[in-house]
């Protein structure tokens, strides 16, 4: 059913990986934009203490927390870490 109409498929997308990509875009949303209204909204009840990536679920959290936090290892796997001027760098 996904594969291409030349394939023989219907050519509908993988909504599992569909779903998946729109959930680590609005995590790299919260890490990458801290001030836009979902990311306050959301470390205000969740993460009051800490950052997104070490953010726990918290008490009753919501279907949308939920589910951003259980693919934000997706999102981890693309993150790197940048060199910039080194002064960081411990030898």
């Amino acid at each position: 059913m996904c594969l291409p109409k030349s394939n023989g498929g219907l050519k509908f997308r993988d909504l599992f990986k569909f779903n998946i990509a729109l959930l680590a875009k609005q995590g790299w949303r919260i890490l990458s934009n801290p001030n836009c209204l979902l990311a306050r909204v959301m470390k205000a009840r969740y993460f009051p203490t800490s950052d997104f990536m070490n953010a726990g679920l918290g008490s009753c959290p919501s279907y949308i927390w939920r589910s951003i936090v259980s693919f934000r290892g997706q999102l981890d796997k693309g993150l790197g870490w940048r060199v910039g001027t080194g002064l960081n760098i411990s030898i």
